[in-house]
């Protein structure tokens, strides 16, 4: 037997006595073989036969196969063909030595015998040093699965990938080692451990500058965003060393040189010296160069634009101190998609295939001339505009809010608008709305969009049960927010319910022993299908029981004594275009039945009757927020309005003066009396009758402001800080003084903002920190909070988000809050407030709308406690409340 070729992995070994022996005598056969067959170096024979030896886990078959080699060719010994098999089978990386045997000779016939030694397979992995939850992503990224065969190139190029994983998250001293071992469960397998000792992150102690003489240390540092020197107190900006941040940050050092005018400013080299284990600086070698100023700027190959508007864009003029950056943003600035630079307003006038270059034409002392070259490019027209991904919502109501249509000039401004208007609708994944340009054809002067939605649970179910008020209270609440009435007869869009129109449709039912509320509400965004006239209709029903002691003392339900509340209202609201079409007017109508049957409740001086109320409310509001209802980044949002009644005094033939002053003359009479003097229950009485006279048609109007406005502060889109500022304002009139102002509407300020279950259409206002509605002043009469007929409030809030994920967005907060009530309004002061601060988190989850907590401390004391000093720490929960 002679060995013709091999190709082995392993490297020199050594040999026992015993194997030595064994190789001598099979090398002596071997050439016994050869000289009796008249073996000839580099003769062309017949292969008479193939056998593969060494297997453990393949298929002898599959391995002549793939070989090529077949019984009855011709080949030569030693030969191409012999290395082509060996090179093609190594190429598997599924053996550590391939090595080919002569086993005889018959004549022309050769009998050859192919011997591999497969490499092990991997059986388990076991790695150590890292987090449980992260096991499974190191072993995803790195391949390491059941079945792998285990090679020295596997082993060393894991470990060099996870040392430079973590050194890229500032663990510049992560170490890890592999082992391998045999696992005799199975033929020809190995197990794996992994030992990962990443220590600790790697901190920058100091920054030395060699070469700054312009521009001071401190204010180059402050440009670089996310990498810091080591600073007492500095807690929001680590200085741990992120490698990619680092060299990201240099891009920013420099930009900070050619914002001041040194253009030609270059790091010559950076080093890093290591301090400690846990500690480095950094070596930054500088060369800043001359200091330059803007010389003249003129426009080439403008015919769109003139060059005084294209200046007034371009905001910098000649004098100015040479400022790379802002030259570069005013021309065309990414980071922002509603940029107000020259490429943009190109773009938003149909020519997308424009193009703008600033080029230095001359450079004279400390002055550098340049010329702003455009190539405006043909003018852009839209082909096709298309969506997808929009698996429940129908394509019409996708359409009709979209601004980029067939036929019409390309805008950018006009895709920023669609998304905003997509994301407001609260159907789609708002942080997922992405237009694709497709098909740009320069010498047609087309294009098409295509808007790729990631639809998210668009209804919400409430379903809550406690312990209040002397018995169990239960809640049922369903909102569906993208439903379709049209289908509502068909069986089979019933998924659990019609849905894809875009309309409103909820339900809510909340009972206990002592109450009840129905209300049903139903919205169509579109009404007639060609405007975006929003039509609402609801329906509300409340019913509030007495409570008596039985027999044994319990409370018990007194349905003898109830007051109830029917209420329907319907309402128009359609988009303007003027000041600009963000603007919305609206108009309702509603009526409210109030009825008392032998029950005081305490809001009007009468315990049997009925009240009037019909109502119509004019709204203007302008929503121009940009980001998505769940974590707005910017924009604006106010409405105002104004609630009205009929003046019915005006028309009646009352004289409410003397209705007034006989009431508060028997009011006067009743309050030194026992509760059980005959004689009160007799004054009670006519004045009851004299204050169903005075309300038998509720008279007032009622005035709202609200404005919140969103600015992002920092960061990236998925990663960004927003300031929400907000402001509102409320004030309840009378026409008629001698009726005064009515009981119901009021507003009461404090705590979460939430209202359950209000009987007399109060305004709760939130104002965290304090307890629910206790500021506001109490009648000094009664003793008690009626509710005040103006409030004021102020708010700031900073937003940053944990995950912005579909499945549930979550963000924290801080607030500064201030505010209060009055109870007229010669008493207002709009700097007389009670303040608050605190934090805060939000969850949204598509299915059960907005959760969150608050922690509010109140600096001042509430109209409960007037002398109770600060109000303190307070927790509130929030359920469902608006963004």
């Amino acid at each position: 037997m002679e060995k013709l070729a091999n190709n082995s992995s392993n490297g020199a070994k050594r040999f026992s006595p015993l194997q030595l022996t064994l190789t001598f005598l099979l090398l002596f056969n071997s050439l016994l073989i050869l000289a009796q067959d008249g073996y000839q170096d580099g003769k062309k024979y017949i292969l008479g036969g193939l056998e593969v030896t060494g297997l453990q886990s393949y298929n002898e078959q599959t391995v002549k196969t793939y070989t090529g080699l077949r019984v009855g060719q011709p080949i030569t010994i030693p030969g191409e063909k012999i290395s082509e098999v060996i090179n093609k089978l190594w190429g598997l990386e599924l053996f550590t030595d391939i090595s080919f045997y002569i086993n005889n000779i018959e004549g022309e016939k050769v009998f050859l015998e192919l011997n591999i030694k497969e490499r092990p397979t991997l059986t388990d992995v076991t790695v150590y040093g890292v987090k449980k939850r992260k096991i499974q992503d190191i072993l995803d990224d790195t391949d390491l699965k059941k079945g792998k065969k285990i090679t020295e190139s596997l082993i060393s190029n894991t470990k060099n990938f996870l040392e430079n994983k973590y050194k890229k998250q500032g663990y510049l001293n992560a170490k890890a080692t592999i082992a391998t071992a045999k696992d005799t469960s199975e033929t020809n397998a190995e197990t794996m451990v992994i030992n990962i000792k990443k220590g600790d992150k790697v901190k920058i102690r100091n920054f030395i500058l060699d070469g700054n003489k312009q521009l001071k240390k401190r204010k180059l540092l402050s440009a670089m965003k996310k990498t810091k020197e080591k600073r007492f107190g500095r807690f929001w900006k680590k200085s741990k060393y992120i490698e990619d941040e680092y060299e990201n940050d240099l891009d920013l050092f420099i930009d900070k040189y050619a914002e001041n005018g040194f253009r030609d400013a270059r790091i010559i080299s950076d080093s890093i010296i290591k301090v400690n284990e846990n500690n480095i600086d950094i070596l930054l070698k500088l060369e800043e160069g001359n200091k330059y100023y803007f010389g003249d700027i003129d426009f080439v190959g403008n015919t769109v634009y003139g060059d005084r508007q294209l200046q007034r864009v371009l905001g910098i003029k000649k004098g100015d101190v040479y400022n790379g950056v802002a030259l570069r943003e005013r021309i065309q600035d990414d980071s922002k998609p509603d940029a107000q630079d020259i490429i943009s307003l190109y773009q938003n006038y149909g020519y997308l295939f424009s193009s703008i270059n600033p080029v230095e034409i001359s450079a004279q002392n400390d002055t550098i001339n340049f010329e702003i070259r455009i190539i405006e490019g043909k003018e852009t027209f839209l082909d096709h505009v298309t969506v997808n991904g929009n698996d429940r919502t129908n394509d019409h109501v996708i359409f009709r809010e979209l601004r980029t249509r067939p036929g019409q000039k390309y805008s950018k401004a006009d895709i920023i608008r669609t998304i905003r208007e997509l994301q407001q609708l609260g159907f789609f994944d708002a942080e997922q709305i992405q237009p694709d340009i497709e098909n740009p054809d320069p010498n047609a002067g087309t294009v098409d969009v295509n808007y790729n939605l990631v639809e998210s649970g668009s209804s919400q179910i409430e379903l809550q049960g406690g312990y209040g008020g002397g018995g169990f209270i239960g809640t049922l609440g369903l909102s569906f927010n993208n439903f379709s009435i049209g289908n509502i007869f068909n069986k089979e869009e019933y998924k659990p319910v019609p849905m894809g129109d875009g309309q409103t449709f909820a339900l809510r039912l909340q009972a206990s022993r002592t109450f009840r509320v129905y209300s049903l509400n139903f919205a169509e965004p579109w009404l007639g299908g060609r405007k975006p006239v929003r039509f609402n209709l609801s329906f509300s029903r409340t019913q509030q029981f007495g409570v008596t002691r039985d027999s044994r003392g319990r409370f018990q339900p007194n349905k003898d004594q109830q007051f109830s509340i029917t209420g329907v209202s319907a309402g128009l609201a359609k988009r303007v275009q003027w000041p600009d079409d963000f603007f919305t007017v609206s108009h309702s109508l509603g009526y409210q039945l109030y009825n008392f049957k032998d029950y005081d409740l305490g809001l009007f001086n009468f315990g049997d009757g009925s009240v009037n109320s019909f109502t119509y409310t004019l709204g203007i509001s302008r929503n121009a927020i940009a980001g998505g209802r769940i974590y707005p980044r910017g924009g604006s949002n106010f409405e105002i309005t104004a609630k009205l009644t009929p003046p019915y005094s005006l028309f009646s033939n009352k004289d409410f003066k003397e209705i007034r002053e006989q009431s508060d003359d028997l009011l006067e009479q009743l309050s030194p009396l026992d509760l059980n003097d005959p004689l009160r229950a007799e004054l009670g009485d006519q004045r009851e009758v004299l204050e169903e006279q005075r309300f038998k048609w509720l008279e007032y109007y009622k005035i709202k402001f609200k404005g919140d406005w969103f600015t992002t502060l920092a960061g990236s889109a998925d990663h960004s800080l927003v300031l929400r500022a907000n402001a509102e304002l409320g004030f309840l009139g009378s026409y008629n003084t001698n009726i005064g102002n009515v009981p119901f509407e009021r507003f009461f300020v404090g705590g979460t903002g939430l209202g359950n279950f209000t009987l007399d259409g109060r305004d709760i206002v939130q104002l965290r920190g304090y307890d629910e509605q206790t500021l506001t002043p109490l009648n000094p009469l009664t003793g008690r909070s009626e509710g005040g007929v103006v409030f004021n409030k102020y708010s700031l809030e900073l937003r940053y988000p944990l995950t912005l994920k579909p499945s549930a967005s979550i963000y924290g907060l801080t607030f500064l809050e201030g505010g209060n009530a009055f109870n007229n309004f010669q008493d207002f002061n709009p700097f007389e407030i009670r303040r608050s601060a605190g934090v805060g988190l939000r969850i949204f989850m598509p299915a059960f709308g907005l959760l969150g907590i608050d922690f509010g401390y109140g600096f001042d004391s509430d109209y409960v406690n007037p002398n109770g000093g600060p109000s303190g720490w307070q927790t509130h929960f929030i359920i469902g409340q608006q963004f």
